[in-house]
């Protein structure tokens, strides 16, 4: 399998992440608003989502193609799924 494509961008996102996380610990830690928190929280949430759905998206372009060469249609279908319903949890 290829490495993920933009890297960079991703591991930058990744980066930003981090810092808003540690922020909401910073934020507890204070003992801010629990508003301000759970926005800062749901803020993060989603653009680790995001992330996921780069990573997701490439998975199924480049990955699966790949993996299809080597593997029956079924066997990566299955793989896809198990896949999908692991990343949705």
């Amino acid at each position: 399998m290829e490495p993920i494509k933009d890297t960079d961008s991703i591991l930058k996102r990744l980066r930003r992440i981090e810092g808003q996380v540690k922020g909401i610990q910073r934020m507890v830690e204070e003992q801010k608003y629990c508003g301000d928190i759970l926005i800062q929280i749901a803020a993060a949430r989603a653009a680790l989502n995001k992330v996921g759905g780069l990573i997701l998206e490439y998975h199924m372009k480049d990955c699966i193609k790949d993996y299809m060469e080597d593997k029956e249609k079924d066997e990566v279908l299955e793989e896809l799924i198990d896949v999908m319903l692991k990343y949705t949890k």
